[in-house]
């Protein structure tokens, strides 16, 4: 099937953000890679923090009960456009870490933050707040960049504060009061690209050549999960709320 067209972000009021979440949207095989990553964790009542344009939310719409969030009022539009006609599926408004009432009273299973706590200056006081969401024995799936030695100007562009580390994710964890099932690389392929195009090119938008290249290369950067030992551009922690 031929994907739909990717949304038009450009109203949104970060224009690297806007433009970098309309090439990710033309990368289909790489956004169903990461989301295949992440599948297995991902339960029945699920919040999405900062869902954007819906590059990854598309995957996990049909889920029982799903709530969409963003800051930004431009991003809630095309969320809306997208998902609004599914009774299932919200779109509320959450900036971290004050956290509206009603989305308390989600009693979700699952919090799904990609690509976002690297964006607050306060991550602890975040991971807090998203704790505070999930019902007891939920789950916290985050993908963060990874590799402080990576950061450039893409980095700088898009807004982050800091690239993780394993032991910093442990930590941040232990400090919000949830247990770490689970913390892996994931992409070992996009780090000589991001590495490239951010310190030695010095961009602040992804090139939509190399991304093309890049998605139509995934089925072989699949293959990373052989490998006995890994490394990559992000890290994968799945955080879990203790049963009280």
């Amino acid at each position: 099937m031929k994907p739909a067209p990717a949304p038009d972000a450009r109203g949104g009021r970060d224009p690297v953000g806007a433009a970098t979440l309309e090439r990710m949207a033309t990368a289909q095989a790489f956004n169903r890679w990461m989301y295949q990553r992440l599948e297995p964790w991902i339960g029945r009542r699920v919040l999405e923090v900062g869902s954007g344009i819906g590059n990854l939310s598309q995957f996990f719409a049909d889920r029982e009960r799903v709530v969409l969030t963003d800051t930004d009022a431009g991003y809630r539009e095309i969320l809306r456009a997208r998902f609004g006609h599914r009774a299932n599926v919200a779109v509320r408004e959450l900036s971290l870490p004050d956290v509206p009432a009603d989305l308390v009273a989600e009693h979700v299973d699952t919090i799904v933050c990609l690509n976002v706590l690297e964006h607050i200056e306060d991550d602890r006081r975040a991971l807090a707040a998203m704790r505070g969401l999930l019902a007891p024995g939920g789950r916290l799936v985050l993908l963060v960049p990874a590799l402080p030695f990576l950061y450039g100007t893409l980095d700088r562009a898009l807004g982050h504060y800091r690239r993780y580390t394993r032991s910093l994710l442990r930590e941040r964890y232990a400090e919000a009061g949830l247990s770490t099932r689970r913390l892996e690389y994931f992409n070992l392929a996009g780090m000589p690209g991001w590495w490239f195009v951010g310190k030695v090119l010095r961009r602040e938008v992804i090139p939509q050549g190399s991304l093309g290249l890049y998605d139509k290369l995934v089925p072989w950067f699949r293959l990373e999960r052989l490998l006995p030992w890994r490394i990559g551009q992000s890290l994968i922690a799945i955080g879990e709320r203790p049963r009280e």
